[in-house]
C-alpha cells in the first residue's frame, strides 16, 4: 500500500514518551507505525498501526522494518526511542548487566538506523531522530552505566549526521530532562549491591524519584519530537522542555569546577 503521506516509525511507542509522540505525529499528519516488545499488551491508539519489535534481536528489527517498507512503500522518519535504565554506583553494576542496557539503549539504536538507512538513501530523504536526555552531556553520580548508554547515543548521532546529509538524510538528537514516565521505577537495580554505597544510593534514588514527580509531561517531549522531524531547517540538537535547555545553557556557560559543586550540591553528596 503506497502512500503520499510520510510515515513515521515510533519504537517503545505503548506508553511514555514513545505513546505520546506517536499520538502527536499522527496530528502532524504521519502514517505511525509504533513498536513494542508484546503487542497483545499494547492499548489500541487512534492512527497507530502496532508492530512487534525488539529491538536487541538482528532478525526481529529486519523483520519490523521490511513489514513497515513493504506496506506503506516509504519510512521517512525514524524515532529510536525505546530505552532503558540502570540506577546504582557504577561498581555495583556487573559488566553484563552494562552490556544489557548498551544493546538497548546503543546497539538497539544502531539496528534500527542500519536497517532503515538504506530505504531513506533510496528515496534521498528521511530523518533518524535519537531519544537522548541531559544525561547525554551531563554526568550523573549512582547512573553511570545509563549515563554512558547516552554520551554514547550523542557522538553516534553527530558523527551519523555527518555521513548521511549527502544522501538527503538527517540525524537527530532530542534530549528531554526529568520527565514523568515510570523511568524510575522501571529501572535496573545494581545486580552486585554494595554497602560502601547503599546510603548514598538510596538518597540519589530519593533524588531521582522526586524530580521525575515534578518533571515534564511526555507530550512536551513529544512536542519537541514532532518539531525535529518537520523544521524545514533542523537543528542536530533539540533539548525538551525549560529544564533540559537552562541545563545545557548553563553546561556551556558555567566554569567547570562551579558546575561540579552544583552536581554534587543536587545529589546530597558530600563536599
Amino acid at each position: 500500500m503506497a502512500t503520499d503521506r510520510p510515515v513515521a516509525i515510533v519504537t517503545g511507542a505503548s506508553s511514555g514518551i514513545g505513546k505520546e509522540t506517536a499520538l502527536a505525529l499522527v496530528a502532524a499528519g504521519f502514517h505511525v507505525v509504533g513498536t513494542s516488545r508484546d503487542t497483545s499488551r499494547v492499548t489500541a491508539l487512534d492512527g497507530v498501526t502496532f508492530v512487534g519489535l525488539d529491538v536487541v534481536s538482528d532478525q526481529s528489527v529486519a523483520a519490523a522494518v521490511q513489514e513497515v517498507s513493504e506496506r506503506f512503500g516509504r519510512i521517512d522518519v525514524l524515532v529510536n526511542n525505546a530505552g532503558v535504565g540502570s540506577m546504582g554506583a557504577a561498581e555495583e553494576t556487573s559488566v553484563e548487566q552494562a552490556q544489557a542496557v548498551f544493546d538497548t539503549n546503543v546497539f538497539g539504536v544502531m539496528r534500527m538506523v542500519n536497517e532503515v538507512l538504506p530505504h531513506m538513501r533510496a528515496q534521498r530523504r528521511g530523518r533518524i531522530i535519537n531519544i537522548s536526555s541531559v544525561l547525554g552531556f551531563l554526568p550523573q553520580p549512582y547512573m553511570a552505566v545509563y549515563a554512558a548508554s547516552k554520551h554514547a547515543i550523542e557522538g553516534y548521532t553527530e558523527s551519523l549526521d555527518h555521513e548521511v546529509r549527502d544522501h538527503g538524510v538527517r540525524a537527530l538528537l532530542v534530549e528531554p530532562a526529568y520527565t514523568r514516565t515510570g523511568f524510575e521505577a522501571n529501572s535496573a537495580k545494581p545486580d552486585t549491591p554494595l554497602h560502601a554505597y547503599a546510603r548514598q544510593r538510596q538518597t540519589v534514588d530519593r533524588v531521582m524519584a522526586e524530580a521525575i514527580r515534578g518533571g515534564d509531561a511526555p507530550a512536551t517531549v513529544a512536542k519537541t519530537i514532532v518539531a525535529a522531524a518537520t523544521d524545514a531547517k533542523p537543528k542536530l540538537r533539540y533539548t525538551a522542555g525549560s529544564m533540559a535547555g537552562r541545563v545545557s545553557t548553563l553546561r556551556r556557560l558555567v566554569p567547570a569546577g562551579a558546575f561540579d559543586k552544583q552536581i554534587r550540591k543536587i545529589n546530597r553528596l558530600a563536599g
